[in-house]
């Protein structure tokens, strides 16, 4: 018996190194003592999320189901969610740090890449990634690309996009106005909100326009110029970053005229989600842009405290010249690398290649019959349990690929009344590209922590402490400090990619 166990081991590693993954799970199931569990150690981002009572990061039956399916003894750390890079940073001067690490900054990937404490990931994704090389596209596959070698797996983000207006048609129809369309008649709206007590409680509670810190949800403003903070344009045959040009200071000066009239919410450079998301469930906000699945949460809130609450979604603001739209969000949502020190990169892969195939649909979903079951040919979703068990989107996040059918079977599943795909068609066709789509340049690793600085100015400017006619000294200051360097290496980027096609 000794003998024949030893022959099985042997022969489950041989096919372990040759990628024959579903041999070693089926194996495993009929001799478990031949294969024991692999040691992964992975640091996660909480997105937010919290667990039942009873249950953690590590103790848990989403986590169970890929430890059981991959054979791997996964030990999961949850840093804080603030100051997380801050903490991705000090594990990786540890000299010592876990096999696994999940972020959001393609700048954190490129530097470390490059200063040789990442492990290339080419051969591991090659062996034990097939799903993961069927479901993320290319182009983000170039985006962790460095001299030829893939130091990251990028999860996808399935939708391009998130702000789309909604409104009050009960507080529009109670001051007697239509759904605003032009950027002046969302401005009638909005001061009307502010002004003229829609909620006929005799008090001046109610906010014209909720905008967050560092102008956060005041993308369809923007939009309304033909320019979105943050990304690229382009003009003439070359790209140029939005923020240093006119159409951003028109923006800027048409927020700062709602400010000045007492019509934004004056604490919205301090305001974080949890705060805006209360104050619209409160039945302080008619108006507002909203994420596409705001209709679950906040929206959906509101109406359960006020039955009177009819949300509607708008049409995106058009501003003078005819334009309008948001801003298209990056193709890559998470990155996972492995610290060079580490011997598990395949365990990793397997991992996160269970992730993206294997067990997509389950990690997505929910458990059928649990949280979900199907009824006469459709999925119906069981709100209690969906909402007890969201915390598995901190696994199925890690290697998301885009899977447009289960995404409309998914949420048509939560109910018609919340519009979601609905809500998500209506932001992809009114999309703004970013148009540059290649992984940072060496100036933005060098510059790009100074030049965030700009958006604080800009807060500043809506708030009139900085003076809106200082903008093009601003933008000389951009140029100077950097932004002229990483203009020239976009601009070799763009070109390239013109020769191509």
């Amino acid at each position: 018996m000794a003998l024949k166990a030893k022959r099985m081991h042997c022969f489950v590693q041989l096919a372990s190194i040759l990628g024959i993954v579903g041999l070693t799970s089926c194996y495993r199931a009929g001799h478990p003592e031949a294969v024991p569990p692999e040691p992964v150690s992975v640091v996660l981002n909480s997105l937010g999320f919290t667990f039942p009572a009873g249950l953690n990061e590590n103790r848990n039956p989403y986590l169970d189901y890929i430890k059981e399916r991959t054979n791997l003894d996964i030990r999961v750390i949850v840093p804080p969610s603030e100051g997380y890079e801050v903490k991705l940073n000090a594990l990786m001067a540890s000299g010592n740090p876990p096999d696994m690490l999940s972020l959001f900054s393609d700048v954190w990937v490129a530097n470390y890449a490059k200063s040789g404490v990442l492990q290339p990931l080419n051969d591991w994704i090659d062996r034990y990634g097939p799903a993961l090389k069927a479901g993320i596209p290319q182009e983000a596959w170039d985006k962790v690309t460095f001299n030829g070698k893939i130091y990251a797996v990028p999860s996808v983000n399935e939708v391009r996009g998130t702000e789309l207006m909604y409104a009050r048609k009960d507080w529009l129809d109670k001051l007697g106005l239509k759904p605003p369309q032009t950027l002046e008649q969302y401005y009638e709206v909005i001061r009307a909100f502010a002004r003229n007590d829609p909620d006929g409680n005799g008090k001046d509670d109610t906010l014209g326009l909720p905008l967050m810190e560092n102008l956060g949800r005041s993308s369809p403003f923007f939009g309304a110029f033909g320019v979105q903070l943050g990304q690229w344009t382009e003009r003439d045959g070359k790209l140029v970053y939005a923020d240093i040009l006119p159409e951003t200071k028109e923006a800027l000066t048409f927020l700062h005229r709602l400010y000045s009239e007492r019509l934004l919410d004056p604490e919205f450079p301090i305001n974080k989600n949890r705060n805006l998301d209360q104050k619209v469930a409160s039945g302080h906000v008619g108006l507002f842009s909203a994420t596409w699945y705001d209709t679950r949460g906040p929206i959906e809130l509101n109406r359960k405290n006020d039955p009177q609450a009819d949300w509607i979604p708008l049409d995106y603001p058009v501003g003078p010249t005819g334009r309008k739209g948001t801003y298209e969000t990056s193709l890559i949502r998470q990155y996972q690398v492995v610290p060079a020190h580490s011997r598990q990169a395949g365990a990793v892969i397997r991992m996160l290649n269970f992730i993206a195939g294997e067990g997509n649909r389950e990690l997505k979903l929910g458990f059928r019959n649990q949280v979900w079951s199907r009824q006469d040919g459709r999925i119906v979703t069981n709100f209690a349990e969906h909402d007890k068990h969201l915390y598995r989107g901190m696994y199925s996040s890690l290697a998301n690929v885009p899977t447009p059918a289960l995404l409309k079977e998914r949420l048509d599943s939560l109910g018609p009344r919340f519009q979601l795909y609905s809500n998500i068609q209506t932001v992809e066709r009114n999309i703004i590209r970013n148009e540059f789509q290649g992984p940072p340049t060496p100036a933005m690793e060098k510059h790009k922590k100074k030049l965030s600085a700009l958006r604080d100015v800009f807060v500043k400017m809506v708030v009139g402490v900085i003076p809106l006619d200082r903008f093009e000294s601003y933008a000389d200051w951009w140029r100077r400090e950097g932004g002229d360097e990483i203009t020239k290496e976009v601009n070799e980027w763009y070109q390239k990619q013109q020769e191509v096609r």
